[in-house]
């Protein structure tokens, strides 16, 4: 018989958009995109539910991780978020961590941390392993990554469970991003400052002086066009005019 704990009061200890089953379970289950029914659950997984942004989101499900020791897994399945891509991000914080406040190696639109702080990010990289299912929707597949992990249930984390707080966005704010980002248009104002934006910077200013460079090359090629027409005009005009000239001066 494995070693259990009781989680942290009242738990889960933030609230949002998933189903709750057994909190001595060692599985959880997040489904990035994906609304699925109650069949995590009814495997045997501890809490199961979706994550549309890549920032907020993720922040509550390391809170209600590391809140309760007991779960030790956690199933990334369901399709993924486009502009966000949440499933990689989470994967990338457990493998990768933090910098700067910044998701390292996450793909998604705005990967910025604002609740974590090392310690929270290294103990739910401790506690639970990740079973990477992203798009995957199946509902045996996924069933039986849940079966798995039970089987190879460890016990209870070692340590306490941990608390968190976690500043909730106004009502409506969460989806409003992830409905920005699938659209493909983020506010650069959102974001924490980035090495990337000064070469982004240089290599909008390199391709301006490209386009100028072109249209000072097409207008010289233009105006040459246009003097040989004339010089060619000119030389066609002489070249009838001096057989009518001569005939004139009685030469023919």
């Amino acid at each position: 018989m494995v070693t259990k704990k009781e989680p942290a009061a009242g738990w889960p200890v933030i609230k949002g958009e998933f189903d709750v089953g057994d909190p001595k379970s060692c599985v959880a289950v997040a489904t990035a995109g994906s609304h699925f029914n109650l069949f995590p659950i009814k495997a045997g997984a501890a809490i199961s539910g979706p994550f549309k942004t890549e920032n907020l989101g993720i922040e509550k499900i390391v809170a209600n991780v590391i809140s309760n020791p007991n779960i030790r897994f956690i199933v990334i399945c369901g399709s993924e978020v486009k502009g966000h891509i949440s499933g990689d991000a989470l994967e990338c914080l457990h493998k990768y961590g933090l910098k700067d406040g910044r998701i390292v190696n996450a793909k998604g639109a705005i990967p910025f941390i604002e609740n974590l702080d090392d310690k929270s990010v290294k103990r739910f990289q401790e506690q639970v392993q990740t079973i990477y299912m992203i798009d995957v929707e199946d509902e045996a597949k996924i069933t039986a990554a849940i079966k798995d992990c039970i089987a190879k249930d460890p016990g209870a984390f070692a340590g306490d469970p941990m608390l968190l707080t976690i500043k909730e966005k106004e009502i409506g704010a969460e989806e409003e991003e992830a409905a920005t980002a699938e659209a493909g248009t983020f506010t650069v104002a959102a974001a924490k400052p980035d090495k990337e934006i000064p070469p982004l910077t240089e290599d909008i200013c390199y391709r301006a002086q490209l386009i100028a460079r072109n249209q000072k090359l097409s207008s010289a090629v233009g105006a040459t066009k246009t003097l040989g027409f004339v010089i060619g005009a000119l030389f066609v005009f002489v070249l009838i005019m001096i057989p009518v000239y001569l005939k004139m001066q009685g030469v023919f």
